[in-house]
């Protein structure tokens, strides 16, 4: 089995350890450094309907790199996109939902697919439009936030309220809705325009019993930055 570990403080990277023969696969461009006894190609995964379903679900690319350890032992580094926290989770009796550029790498037996949401959800909570990923199967998944990271533990009866902009990933069997702050009286429209116009934002109510992974930086506004940053070089 593959070895996991998270490496450095600040933007930090992920160590993988591979006994001969063992496979993970990442996505594109994540791979910073490997050893010679490991082998790197680009693969379309599940094909072509899967690699469109995870594009629109988690922004990742349509190939995904693919390391094995073809000629012994060895390991190697991986970088995420976002500068900032690395969560290591275990799929198996728990599968995971992931936020839109969440995905940073799994074992090989771990699946990573797209899943449809309400559309409700898929309108207003902006964690992966109509498609959300999914990681189902067995093996260790990393998955990445902007900024520090905290896992909160979601329990019956206490649910638990996190702007939607700071979610990366949760328990597959924890339900979520769109909601707003608290706020007296109006509808649910009214709200919906109060907390834009507010600034408050839409936040995703937790509830069941589970896991939820959050960073500390608002990944939403980090990504607009760097369109205007794009946008002023050019």
């Amino acid at each position: 089995m593959a070895i996991f570990t998270i490496t450095g403080d600040v933007d930090p990277f992920l160590h993988v350890s591979l006994n001969k023969g063992e496979q993970i696969y990442c996505e594109s461009d994540a791979m910073v450094m490997m050893e010679g006894t490991l082998d790197l190609t680009g693969k379309m995964t599940g094909g072509l309907g899967s690699a469109l379903m995870r594009r629109f679900a988690n922004g990742e690319s349509f190939f995904q790199q693919h390391i094995e350890a073809t000629r012994g032992d060895g390991d190697c580094l991986l970088s995420p996109v976002l500068p900032g926290t690395i969560q290591v989770l275990e799929v198996g009796a728990t599968c995971y939902m992931i936020s839109d550029g969440a995905f940073v790498a799994a074992e090989s037996g771990v699946d990573l697919r797209a899943r449809t949401q309400s559309l409700g959800n898929a309108l207003f909570a902006q964690s992966g439009g109509f498609f959300v990923g999914e990681a189902t199967g067995k093996g260790k998944l990393a998955v990445s936030g902007f900024g520090s990271g905290f896992i909160i533990e979601v329990e019956p009866g206490k649910d638990v309220i996190i702007d939607n902009s700071h979610v990366v990933a949760w328990d597959s069997q924890l339900h979520y809705e769109i909601s707003v702050p608290n706020r007296q009286g109006g509808g649910l429209l009214s709200r919906l325009v109060n907390s834009v116009t507010s600034g408050e934002g839409i936040v995703l109510r937790f509830s069941g019993r589970g896991k939820v992974v959050i960073c500390s930086r608002n990944r939403n506004a980090f990504a607009s930055w760097i369109r205007g940053g794009a946008s002023a070089s050019t």
